[in-house]
């Protein structure tokens, strides 16, 4: 094993060897003042995908190298690769294994714009909430009208009951942007679904490692105003100065395609690119491993073989498949191997064939 890999594929948990990542190269060096708060531990979402033990290696040698060129260049990771090749399951591997914390998860669809991933404010509920208190103190007409700082609500006394933090939640983007000690990990998923725009739209903020929030920018200036706490995708309150966020230890980031559409080339030079090839032999033998136990893919490897061989015939099968049915032929009887092998055949039905009539 290579002494300069961070990352290594084993599965096994050392938070401590991110603590030896060489500090970046100065292009790739931020100015944020690193918070005090350490991530929320791993949840639910990657002990799905990972199971309940640690898999054997499940990378190759030259996809270690670039997922550790990621992690020592502060460059986004591009993952492309077919449906069911582990490409989101990659980020929840990096972030287990070097004790990263909870993966903050973009999902994209086609309306996906660039501020959804940044922050959200909630201009209404915070007019809503400013017409309450006035009525309540018996300081207005009720009528709605606000009296401010332009985005018609007060500009952050207890006017409006605690001020415009409350109404401004970051969001998984502008999460792993906070000043973290640690670098975070994100999850961009199917990038490849959003509209022309986004791919471009994500240039500046992951060149700068850093964004602007307008609505606080416009009250920076008034007493008591220069730092508002908002709340972030983890659910904590932290501070946001002068209505900017910088990053300290830039967020390792994961981008991933299912190969259906090109990017633009700006986008492609800030990256590091990635193909990962569905997985087989060892690591298709880890996945298993890793969900129903050691030796499971001995105990399935009739399955196992079934489902390599359809490769052999160009039929298109995904590991979810798999899994399914390993999962589902343990409740028919052992020794009922006609009925498994219906369930299998039923489950692992090639993609592209069309039901039988």
């Amino acid at each position: 094993m290579d002494s300069w890999l961070i990352y290594r594929g084993q599965g096994q948990p050392d938070p401590e060897r991110i603590g030896r990542l060489p500090e970046p190269p100065r292009w790739r060096r931020f100015s944020g003042d690193p918070l005090p708060d350490e991530p929320p531990p791993i949840d639910h979402s990657s002990t799905r995908r990972l199971g309940d033990r640690a898999p054997l290696p499940i990378q190759d040698a030259e996809a270690l190298q670039l997922i550790n060129a990621a992690l020592y260049l502060r460059r986004p990771l591009l993952v492309t690769g077919e449906p069911g090749s582990g490409k989101s399951t990659l980020a929840h591997a990096v972030a287990h294994e070097l004790g990263l914390g909870r993966v903050l998860q973009w999902p994209i669809v086609s309306r996906s714009e660039l501020r959804d991933g940044l922050y959200a404010y909630d201009a209404i509920g915070r007019l809503h909430d400013a017409q309450l208190s006035r009525e309540r103190d018996g300081d207005g007409d009720g009528d709605g009208r606000g009296h401010g700082d332009g985005d018609g609500a007060a500009d952050g006394g207890a006017a409006d009951g605690g001020g415009i933090g409350r109404y401004i939640r970051l969001g998984p983007l502008g999460t792993a942007l906070l000043p973290s000690r640690r670098p975070r990990v994100l999850l961009i998923d199917e990038l490849d679904k959003s509209d022309i725009d986004l791919p471009n739209d994500l240039l500046n903020v992951l060149e700068e490692g850093e964004f602007r929030i307008p609505e606080l920018q416009r009250i920076a200036d008034r007493p008591g105003q220069r730092t508002v706490h908002v709340l972030d995708e983890d659910g904590r309150r932290v501070p946001v100065t002068d209505g900017r966020v910088t990053c300290h230890a830039f967020p390792f980031v994961v981008m991933t395609s299912n190969g259906e559409r090109d990017f633009p080339a700006p986008l492609l030079r800030r990256c590091i690119h990635l193909r990962l090839e569905p997985p087989r032999d060892e690591r298709l033998a880890a996945l298993v491993q890793a969900h129903f136990g050691q030796g499971a893919d001995e105990e399935n490897r009739a399955l196992l073989d079934s489902f390599v061989e359809g490769d052999h015939n160009g039929e298109l099968r995904l590991t979810d498949q798999l899994l399914n049915a390993i999962f589902l032929t343990q409740f028919a009887a052992r020794e009922d191997h006609v009925r498994r092998e219906e369930i299998a055949d039923l489950l692992l039905r090639p993609l592209d064939q069309r039901p039988q009539r």
